[in-house]
């Protein structure tokens, strides 16, 4: 903050003192401070790229009073919020925007969020439904050949969202919105011909969505619906020629008004402190080895 604002900050209580610059500099300097009080009395801690994001928003001459603020409180009563950069700007552009292209590798959040997000704005009845979809690309050669009925070969597709929705809603109001059809979970196939009116759609794993299928989902879209399609580029599981219509639709619509795209990267990933640990030994094992 002193070398972005050109100033120098001093703990006083019952506050701060700031000295140098111009007043402008110490209106930002002030508004940052204030906020910063604002997110650690809300949140109980303060990330340093928050201060980072407040500090840029100041110098561009916007005001961030969302950050640090809960999507959600999940069935444990915990608050759900973004925790990195990345995950800010997804949230940020969820929120302005009617469709959001959340882009990035697997650990960053992006499905998680985008369901956090949906179940917020079913709660504040900004929605009437959520349509949670996903593509079944390895069920090409496979789901006929697992046991059970349809709806229980396609449950192990749509397992990640489930497990989301349920640490997210109370076991009893999960159990409702699915027997009400508030919440509903679909392989995309399922998508074809239907209009979505008041709905929040989520097409997660869209790198693995051909390019028809991909238009089919996102001309779905009615009145009053928004969507959050999430992928990974570098995790596409279609066949060569097939071409990813993630990739395709990011391509085209990166310059529509109306939609945004999020980039998350490996710093926005939230993992277990064992987890990265073991990933840290993998990749030493392999620099000595050679591998």
């Amino acid at each position: 903050m002193e070398r972005a604002f050109g100033v120098k900050i001093q703990a006083r209580e019952p506050g701060f003192t700031i000295d140098g610059g111009d007043v402008d500099s110490h209106r930002k300097a002030s508004r940052v401070l204030t906020e910063m009080v604002r997110i650690a009395e809300d949140t109980g801690d303060l990330d340093g790229y928050v201060v980072d994001l407040l500090v840029r928003d100041q110098i561009d001459g916007q005001t961030s009073t969302e950050l640090g603020r809960p999507i959600l409180y999940d069935a444990r009563g915990q608050a759900v919020r973004a925790r990195t950069e990345g995950q800010h700007r997804l949230v940020a552009a969820a929120r302005a925007h009617e469709l959001v292209f959340a882009i990035g590798p697997a650990g960053t959040g992006k499905t998680y969020l985008a369901i956090a997000m949906a179940v917020a704005a079913l709660q504040r009845r900004e929605v009437d439904r959520l349509v949670l979809v996903r593509p079944a690309v390895e069920a090409g050669e496979e789901l006929g050949f697992l046991p059970g009925d349809l709806k229980e070969k396609i449950a192990p597709y749509l397992q990640p969202m489930t497990d989301a929705l349920q640490e997210l809603l109370p076991r009893a109001r999960y159990k409702e919105c699915l027997e009400a059809g508030i919440i509903e979970m679909a392989p995309l196939a399922y998508m074809r011909g239907r209009t979505l009116k008041r709905c929040f759609a989520i097409l997660d794993e869209a790198q693995n969505a051909t390019v028809p299928q991909m238009r089919m989902f996102l001309t779905r879209l009615g009145v009053g619906s928004r969507a959050i399609v999430t992928g990974d580029p570098t995790q596409v599981d279609l066949h060569p020629p097939t071409k990813s219509g993630f990739e395709d639709a990011c391509l085209i619509l990166s310059n529509v008004q109306g939609i945004a795209q999020v980039r998350l990267r490996s710093s926005d990933q939230m993992r277990h402190p064992l987890v990265q640990a073991i990933i840290d030994a993998y990749d030493s094992r392999s620099s000595n080895f050679g591998d």
